[in-house]
């Protein structure tokens, strides 16, 4: 047998075992595979493949990435990469990848979107986009793949051991209620009531892939985006201060999301929802930004404009030189340093972070 025949086999056979006789299931206690339904902040270069704006395929981004500029909206690591090496689990790939196919997906695979929102509308200023339910839809399309590799019981196990990474919501802020210029919902919904609507289809998608076999899932919460530089360049408050109404209606739609983790888990036996509270680590970060390592909190490392914010990074500009030592790498997103710490912060964070598990605890489970 080949090297590679035998690489598949151990890849195959970490990924499947049957039941045996005396009904237990897989015998080890971490996930089967890892399935990302996300925006920007974790795309791996799904949008590389889209007729978007909101990509990220050229230098400077991924100065620091060992495959240089994938379509990661960062210099570096994202969230679900780090997440990946506490794992074990490889580098996903993106779905629109051409390689995305076969034994290649088997690990799992990272629907994530630029742009995507939780909202169908959510994104349409920067041209195509995978929504959420398209993402669910994309991943219905790997299933039927998964279908051919395994009989039915040994896709019931995969599927109810892999761990269901969703992180939205950002964008039906930014992308859509901050912006009345092109989008109504600032004018027709109140905070309230736009975060009840975000949080019922949120709801409809988490439950649409419930019913598709998955059973672990991670819900992420919105970060501070009334701090990051982009809300920071408007000029809408002091310096050195984030952009209050932005960090409530985000907290509305946070504080629902955590009502919701409840109803799933009452609701639903056999299946495990948890919460990441984004908001309170990011903010802990900003906060205690020296004791982490950080000197630059309020702007970009590579961007144009006030606080680096108000045009993301051009094609060939040069970043910041000191790139650990700032939070936020663009107008949006974090530095990859940053995306380290959340990533071991839902790895194996306290209630505070994850409620009510961890993604460790929920891997034992």
């Amino acid at each position: 047998m080949t090297k590679i025949k035998w690489l598949d086999l151990i890849l195959f056979g970490a990924v499947l075992v049957a039941v045996s006789s005396s009904g237990v299931g897989m015998a080890d206690p971490h996930f089967s595979a890892m399935f990302v339904f996300g925006d920007s902040i974790i795309d791996p270069g799904n949008n590389n493949y889209l007729n978007s704006l909101a990509k990220a395929n050229y230098v400077p981004y991924g100065v620091d990435f060992s495959e240089g500029p994938s379509g990661r909206f960062s210099n570096g690591k994202t969230i679900i990469d780090y997440l990946g090496d506490l794992l074990e689990i490889p580098a996903l790939p993106a779905y629109t990848n051409p390689f995305a196919t076969g034994k290649n997906i088997l690990r799992g695979v990272n629907y994530a979107s630029a742009a995507g929102g939780i909202l169908e509308e959510t994104g349409q200023n920067l041209g195509e986009r995978f929504s959420l339910s398209d993402q669910v839809q994309n991943f219905e399309d790997n299933l039927n793949q998964l279908k051919s590799q395994m009989d039915d019981q040994e896709l019931s196990i995969y599927l109810a051991k892999a761990l269901v990474i969703l992180i939205h919501g950002s964008n039906d802020y930014i992308n859509n209620y901050l912006l009345p210029s092109i989008f109504s919902t600032g004018y027709v919904y109140s905070p309230k009531d736009y975060a009840d609507i975000l949080v019922k289809r949120y709801t409809r998608q988490i439950l649409a892939l419930r019913n598709l076999g998955l059973r672990k899932f991670f819900i992420g919460g919105i970060g501070p985006l009334g701090c990051i530089p982009n809300q920071l360049a408007t000029g809408l408050t002091p310096p050195g201060k984030c952009v209050a109404f932005t960090n409530e209606v985000v907290r509305m739609f946070n504080t629902r999301l955590i009502s919701l983790v409840d109803q799933l888990n009452s609701n639903y036996t056999g299946s495990i929802y948890a919460y990441g509270n984004t908001f309170g680590a990011f903010y802990d970060i900003l906060n205690n930004s020296k004791e982490y390592g950080f000197s630059v909190i309020d702007r970009g490392c590579c961007g144009v404009g006030r606080n680096q914010g108000q045009i993301t990074c051009l094609p060939f500009s040069v970043p910041c030189a000191n790139r650990n030592q700032y939070i936020f790498w663009d107008a949006f997103h974090p530095t990859q340093a940053v995306n380290q710490i959340l990533a071991r912060r839902a790895y194996s964070g306290p209630t505070s972070d994850c409620y009510p598990v961890n993604v460790q605890q929920m891997a034992q489970m």
